[in-house]
């Protein structure tokens, strides 16, 4: 029975912020979401538009959000489809920011628990975050450990390669 509760909570969670979603849109109209299908309220899509000013300037990159039965009490998952060559994104594709990681201590005593996620956050204030993101890397809690070292040791080579990755899916 909690594990219906539990779902029932968060399907209602999910309603009311993709209908804020919708009715407010995303500031500057950096990013859309919304569920993938009226069926299933815990697979959404987001596109994302790389913020003016960096690499990613100019693409859209798409990510799939997948929400657990007890969100808002655990975050959701984010992954970028196709993966982003970024410091903070696996190569799976696979987000890694404080904010999405499990809510409490964090058992490496790397993040404090207020940068980690708490059920006040949102779909907005995360996707805000990932553009933040995506414009300033975090080095020192890095995914993709070889893309850190290049962004770090040859900025110019980094942008070449992900300027090159917007262009090549642009033409697909």
């Amino acid at each position: 029975m909690l594990s219906r509760n539990t779902n029932a909570t968060a399907l209602r969670r999910l309603m009311t912020e993709y209908k804020q979603l919708t009715a407010n849109g995303s500031p500057d109209d950096m990013f859309t979401a919304g569920p993938i299908s009226e069926s299933d309220f815990f697979t959404w899509e987001a596109l994302i538009s790389g913020p003016k000013d960096t690499p990613f300037e100019g693409g859209v990159f798409a990510a799939k959000l997948t929400f657990p039965s007890d969100y808002p009490l655990s975050p959701f998952k984010m992954r970028f489809d196709p993966p982003l060559f970024h410091p903070n994104v696996y190569a799976d594709g696979n987000v890694c920011i404080s904010i999405l990681h499990a809510p409490g201590d964090d058992p490496t005593m790397y993040e404090s628990a207020s940068e980690r996620w708490s059920p006040v956050q949102s779909v907005e204030k995360v996707l805000l975050s990932v553009i933040s993101m995506l414009a300033e890397p975090n080095l020192e809690s890095g995914a993709n450990i070889d893309c850190c070292k290049l962004y770090r040791d040859n900025r110019e080579e980094y942008n070449r390669i992900v300027k090159a990755s917007i262009r090549e899916q642009l033409e697909l």
